[in-house]
């Protein structure tokens, strides 16, 4: 039997900047190659924020659209959780500045940090909170500027980045909406994705600037591994709480990491291709944004249909990891 939640996805929405960073202007900045990163990441480009525009900025744009489409303005919110890695400062949170922005002076606003897994993370708070009753609606929200964070002299990680924002309004829903939810954290490998400068242990100095240890490092080989073993778990163990199998799923929703890792993933699930949203190809990696991003983009395209069985599924640093099986 499948658990009926009450608590569903009324509206989403995305932002993505104008600015395109195609692969033939990679070759020009470092020793790569159109051909070798459409290989082994399947990205073709990906957008990028000029100077000036900034999470809060993306992610309250992205948060207009869903909140149109969920027929609510801002003050009929109750609570906000921005998602991100790449919040306009230390403090105030992103969702601070997102609040003040959109006009929401009824919410409570704070930020989540969970890299590539944020917005399953915020998702999950969001519907514990509407399902105890003690808030109606909450806009949750994944924005990056992982422009700011990424050495564009890095063959190996500067392909991999992208800027962008999506949003969505969660409330009580008559039926279906959200099933099941599983997330899992492993600190014990945080070195493998991380930026190591900026923080309490090295804050910013000269010599942290000059080692480059504001921007991302990555393992990218002993990443893919777990990328692949944990989003599969995440998505076959979420499927188990709902009470649902494989041949249920109308639609995977991932985190647009790696298409590799995306393939090796259904693979695992035994899923077939066409049951996994791509725009990898067109945005890159998001980081929090990108499944928001997919999931605002598969519903424009009409991939979802009312009573499809979905899955949100995200792997990211930390390590976390987590998937959400709805109804939609």
């Amino acid at each position: 039997m499948k658990k009926k939640s009450g608590v569903g996805v009324i509206g989403t929405g995305k932002f993505l900047p104008t600015r395109v960073l195609t692969n033939s202007d990679l070759e020009k900045m470092v020793d790569t190659s159109d051909e070798w990163i459409i290989t082994r990441t399947g990205i073709k480009e990906r957008r990028i924020a000029g100077e000036g525009i900034a999470t809060a900025f993306m992610g309250s744009e992205a948060a207009k659209k869903a909140l149109e489409k969920a027929n609510l303005s801002a003050v009929d919110i109750d609570l906000i959780i921005t998602a991100t890695i790449t919040p306009d400062m230390q403090f105030p949170s992103t969702a601070c500045l997102i609040q003040s922005r959109l006009g929401a002076s009824k919410a409570v606003a704070f930020d989540i940090s969970a890299a590539c897994s944020g917005y399953i993370f915020a998702m999950a708070v969001a519907y514990e909170f509407i399902k105890s009753g003690l808030y109606r609606n909450a806009l949750i929200i994944g924005a990056e500027k992982m422009s700011s964070i990424t050495d564009w002299n890095d063959r190996n990680t500067c392909v991999l980045f992208g800027d962008g924002a999506g949003a969505s309004v969660l409330s009580k829903v008559d039926r279906g909406g959200i099933l099941s939810v599983y997330m899992g954290s492993d600190g014990r490998n945080a070195p493998m994705l991380e930026v190591p400068g900026g923080g309490s242990l090295r804050p910013s100095t000269h010599e942290t600037i000059d080692e480059k240890l504001h921007y991302v490092k990555m393992s990218g080989q002993e990443l893919f591994k777990e990328a692949v073993r944990l989003m599969a778990e995440a998505g076959n163990k979420a499927l188990a709480l709902s009470g649902l199998r494989c041949s249920d799923i109308s639609l995977v929703i991932p985190h647009q990491a790696n298409v590799r890792i995306l393939w090796a993933v259904a693979k695992k699930m035994n899923l077939p291709r066409e049951k996994v949203y791509l725009n990898i190809d067109r945005y890159g990696n998001m980081s929090a944004a990108s499944t928001a991003v997919a999931l605002a983009e598969a519903q424009e395209e009409g991939r979802i249909k009312k009573g499809d069985i979905i899955i949100l599924d995200a792997f990211g640093a930390g390590l976390t990891w987590g998937a959400i099986v709805m109804e939609w």
